[in-house]
């Protein structure tokens, strides 16, 4: 698969977790990347960049992960609300997971991700 032309958002509170998932896209050839510290500003940077994919953390303030995905889903351009949305992680507990699943996610990565399981996941959720 080429990456090359794939736009993605990286949604963490960890600036050094979205420094390191940066580098990791960029060393699989996906140069188009934003990045936002919240679930807040993901949104309004969701609307803006309309990422192909979408990589966020589940724990940050003011606004988790999940509830970003369910805002996101809501947001009335179905390019938007469509958007492709990965998981991060390191909280790996069955409560969190389920409450990710049904907002249409297409898989969870356990920070922090190894190069070879991100290439993987976009190929996966590429598809």
């Amino acid at each position: 698969m080429l990456f090359w032309n794939l736009r993605v958002l990286i949604v963490d509170d960890d600036a050094l977790m979205r420094t390191f998932v940066s580098d990791l896209l960029q060393r699989i050839g996906i140069h188009q990347i934003h990045e936002a510290a919240d679930g807040k500003s993901a949104l309004v940077s969701a609307i803006k960049f309309q990422p192909n994919l979408i990589f966020s953390d589940i724990h940050m303030e003011p606004m988790d992960g999940i509830e970003f995905v369910k805002r996101l889903r809501e947001v009335p351009n179905p390019v938007v609300a469509n958007i492709r949305v990965i998981v991060m992680t390191s909280d790996t507990t069955k409560d969190t997971l389920q409450d990710a699943l049904p907002l249409g996610i297409r898989g969870y990565i356990i920070k922090p991700p190894a190069l070879d399981a991100m290439k993987a996941k976009i190929e996966s959720a590429m598809k």
